[in-house]
């Protein structure tokens, strides 16, 4: 029989009268610090030892008393109970009844009345032990939350999130808010406080919940969605009423730059040149005041994320703190569709540069890119160096971002905006002192006008302005080609000849030419190859060489992919997972290696990607090169026998054995050569995770083998017989090995999403039973081994990986 919780009835036993005391949920209303929180456990805790004497007073009343089935309080076991009925008095809703259970014969009550509450009593208090140990961490907290059906373990829990570090409690974030929304009242009522306090201390904070609370509700049904709890939180977030309260105490209200997307309008070739008017005009609005939507734009297409903004906007308007950013990024999203209307790559990549020059005329603004590590301002995007990434159907673009770095992005001042007309000679000014110039002397360098567009290049008689009139310096020149000769000419004095054995030059020169990396040639058809084989050192220092904001000491170069009309949640799923097993496999020190790269859900169709830095894809390498993986390892990396390509070599395995085992953990199909990227230190890395789990191209199920692993990747390693082939089997071992010990914490990340979704990598009953019985709970470590042997045997003999990449060349180009 389930226990029932009535303390609004009277017992005619003495001390069952007294009424449980109410567990104490944070009110969101307050802020709260860590210490309150604290607190707020102990007064759970507290109150639970209260529980526990009652529940031994009215276990030991009712032997002498008659039994009363309606009045008899349970405590189910090893769970903490809170009554429901303080529930609806903290909710504020009006207390109703608690309906009895039915009446049972007296002879057949008393016997569990009087076991159940003292078998519980120590499940209870060893369950207390674990929340009050140091062992209690965030990922017990989330798994507690999930599973626990009481709302006394529940609001515990919800009052511990505030003692967490905040990058702890934010990596399970998309759990926590998926919970929310899917799950039932208690559970939202545990984590909102913690939610809403976080949202009133940072405005990135609540723009992550707001855009992750839109993409989980969208599952939810047209009818439900509107007013969900997860809708009504969102809304909460995007007005104006989680403002700091003390905001206007610490400082004086800024004034922002009102952001609004660039018109269609002022797009065409004559006005490229036009002087800005009413585009660069800013606004000045204190953060008491509500910013509405700019009407600069009306002809801009609307996007799913405008959409459903629709309604929010219309009871209130957007609040200042939050308005900038939202529009900086509705308008990369905007791009976006806007690109992928156009037929061609080379239509695709000039109405890029001309939408990213616009773009710049609010800039700089309160904004900054979401997905970096470090609090900052955008202050400029390089239009010219944004590039249209492969992609058959959709138009993602890759785009470099000049930030300057800050203390904090929402109370440090935005950057003075300076002129794009003017440059810097970074080069010889930077180097004066080297050669000879004084500081008083620099003041004589002129500046010349600057442009970025190509088609307004400087011309012959441009390049007359840029001359410099240098001073004249002794001959401690910094030009290495003199100095060298200066060298030569004195060495010539020198009596002793040196000797210098031949075959060391020729070692030398070949190292040389192995370090210096290659280039690409540039292709209409795939114009991001040139800027990703770009090193990327290289291609900081030659931006901010022509930057105006370059010669700042806080000033950075970020990358972001935006993509519109792709769901990215599966992608977020996959790096959650791919974090995990990264610390799982570095906790156990096994050295494989795997590159989670960061994601942003802004909706179920949109999103930003963070790239990785010097990797181009397998099929850039083949079309570029047109050699096989081992050849290009020695054009770039040198010979066999050099350690430039033995640690590349090593890089490569190790990379390969920890994504083999993502691949046969969730499944990852669609492994085409697009999809895999080879970095500049020989590391591969897998990317787009659209197919995991349950689900593949076209739900065919094409892909049998457990992941790729070609003759190519192969001979990279040495042959089947080479010493590091059998070292990438016996990382995959020790990988297996050390995941399947942690095998709870990856299963939480997927079994919380799994809750009320509507993904494809969910669908089917055996997700969740499937994926654990890849970790083979049950096999020896010796068993293992041969598993391990036949996943490698049969993924390096599989068929079905030659056809698929066969099909991508003839459907897509895909070599």
């Amino acid at each position: 029989m389930e226990a029932e919780l009535d303390v609004s009835s009277s017992s005619s036993c003495g001390p069952a009268q007294l009424a449980t005391p109410p567990l104490s949920i944070i009110s969101e209303a307050e802020l709260i610090d860590p210490a309150v929180a604290q607190r707020a456990c102990q007064e759970v805790l507290q109150k639970q030892v209260k529980l526990r004497q009652v529940d031994d007073d009215s276990a030991h009343s009712q032997d002498e008393a008659e039994p009363a089935a309606s009045h008899t309080v349970y405590v189910e076991k090893a769970e903490l109970v809170e009554s429901p009925a303080h529930d609806q008095k903290e909710a504020g809703t009006e207390e109703s009844p608690v309906p009895h259970q039915e009446e049972v014969e007296p002879e057949q009550s008393p016997a569990p009345s009087r076991r159940r509450p003292r078998t519980n009593q120590s499940k209870q208090s060893w369950l207390l032990r674990l929340f009050e140990s140091k062992l209690f961490d965030v990922s017990m907290a989330i798994s507690y939350l999930h599973s626990s059906k009481e709302p006394g373990v529940q609001a515990y829990i919800g009052n511990r999130l505030f003692s967490f570090r905040d990058e702890d409690v934010d990596f399970y974030l998309p759990q926590l808010l998926n919970m929310y929304v899917h799950m039932d009242q208690d559970v939202g009522t545990a984590i909102k406080p913690y939610v809403v306090h976080r949202c009133r201390q940072s405005i990135s904070f609540s723009l992550q919940c707001a855009w992750l609370l839109g993409a989980y509700s969208s599952d939810m049904h047209i009818s439900t969605q509107r007013h969900s709890r997860g809708s009504k939180l969102r809304k909460l977030i995007l007005s104006d009423e989680l403002k700091p309260a003390s905001a206007r105490a610490r400082r004086e209200p800024p004034t922002l730059t009102a952001f609004s997307p660039p018109s269609d309008t002022a797009l065409s070739p004559s006005k490229r040149t036009h002087q800005r008017s009413k585009s660069d005009a800013t606004v000045s609005i204190s953060l008491s005041s509500n910013l509405k939507r700019t009407a600069s734009n009306p002809k801009v297409e609307s996007s799913q994320e405008e959409d459903s903004d629709s309604c929010d906007s219309q009871d209130s308007p957007s609040p200042v703190r939050l308005a900038p950013q939202r529009e900086f990024i509705k308008s990369l999203m905007g791009i976006g569709k806007r690109l992928a209307k156009l037929p061609t790559k080379e239509q695709k990549t000039q109405r890029l540069v001309s939408e990213l020059s616009l773009l710049n005329h609010k800039l700089p603004n309160r904004v900054w890119l979401p997905t970096a590590a470090f609090d900052h301002h955008v202050v400029r995007v390089p239009h010219s160096q944004g590039v249209v990434l492969n992609s058959k159907d959709k138009a993602p673009y890759l785009i470099y971002v000049e930030v300057l770095e800050c203390e904090n992005f929402e109370t440090s001042s935005v950057p003075v905006r300076i002129p794009e007309n003017r440059i810097r000679s970074t080069r010889s000014v930077e180097n004066l002192p080297d050669c000879g110039v004084t500081g008083d002397q620099r003041g004589s360098f002129s500046v010349v006008p600057n442009y970025d567009n190509d088609d307004e290049a400087w011309s012959v008689d441009d390049i007359g302005e840029l001359q410099v009139e240098l001073p004249e310096v002794h001959t401690n020149s910094c030009d290495n080609i003199s100095q060298f000769s200066v060298d030569s000419i004195t060495s010539l004095e020198n009596k002793e000849p040196v000797f210098i054995a031949a075959g060391d030059i020729r070692r030398r020169l070949s190292e040389q030419l192995a370090q210096a990396p290659t280039t690409f040639k540039r292709d209409p058809e795939d114009p991001s190859a040139v800027a990703l084989k770009e090193p990327w050192e290289e291609k900081v220092r030659r931006i901010r060489e022509g930057s105006p904001y370059g010669h700042m000491t806080s000033w950075r170069l970020l990358s972001v992919i935006v993509k519109c009309g792709d769901d990215l949640r599966q992608e977020l799923l996959a790096y959650q997972v791919l974090q995990q097993l990264k610390s799982i496999w570095e906790q156990e020190r096994v050295p494989l290696w795997i590159k989670p790269y960061k994601i942003l859900v802004l909706s179920a169709d949109s999103g930003m990607i963070e790239p990785v830095l010097n990797a181009v894809s397998l099929h850039q390498v083949r079309k570029q090169s047109q050699l096989t993986l081992l050849d290009y390892f020695l054009q770039e990396h040198g010979a066999p026998t050099t350690e430039n390509f033995l640690s590349a070599q090593r890089n490569f395995v190790q990379s390969c054995a920890g994504y083999s085992l993502i691949c046969y953990l969730l499944q990852v199909k669609d492994r085409h050569n697009g999809n895999i990227l080879l970095d500049a230190e020989g590391h591969i890395i897998h990317i787009d995770f659209g197919f995991i789990l349950s689900s593949s191209p076209k739900n065919l199920g094409f892909e049998t083998s457990a992941f790729k692993l070609t003759h190519e990747f192969v001979d990279v390693m040495g042959g089947a017989d080479g010493d590091m082939f059998n070292y990438y089997k016996m990382l995959m071992l020790q990988g297996l090995i050390a995941a399947r010990k942690h095998m709870d914490r990856v299963l939480q990340i997927v079994e919380i999403m799994q809750q009320g979704s509507q993904l494809p990598c969910f669908h089917g009953s055996s997700t969740l039973r499937s994926l654990k019985e890849r970790f083979h709970m049950s096999l020896t470590e010796e068993q293992l081994q041969l598993l391990v042997e036949t996943l490698v045997d049969g993924s390096m003999r599989s068929l079905t990986t030659k056809l698929y990449d066969g099909f991508q060349y003839l459907t897509n180009g895909i070599m």
